[in-house]
């Protein structure tokens, strides 16, 4: 017979009790933030099957290393002018954008 713990909750419940429910500001921190998090693991996971370098990856798409470096790790934000460059140039990939309301 199994015990059931009455105190697991689920990611969406420790996520509101933590930030609070979606459209407060800590939320919005917190989300915005995973945000920009996502897009620099997802460039850095893309460069990395293509088997490229920072300092390749940035001659290709016409930027340097230390750019690169940054946007992976979440320290500087990009354009969408260059992040298509990035994924279009850089990896031969291609950018698909929605709008969630």
């Amino acid at each position: 017979m199994s015990k059931q713990n009455n105190n697991l909750k689920s990611l969406d419940q420790f996520v509101d009790e933590q930030y609070g429910k979606k459209g407060t500001i800590e939320r919005d921190k917190l989300e915005k933030g995973y945000e920009a998090f996502r897009l620099g693991f997802l460039l850095q996971q893309a460069r990395l099957e293509k088997g490229l370098t920072q300092e390749e990856l940035a001659e290709k798409c016409g930027t340097n290393k230390g750019y690169i470096s940054k946007i992976e790790n979440n320290i500087k934000e990009v354009r969408i002018s260059t992040l298509k460059k990035i994924v279009e140039l850089g990896l031969g990939g291609h950018i698909e954008l929605s709008i969630k309301l």
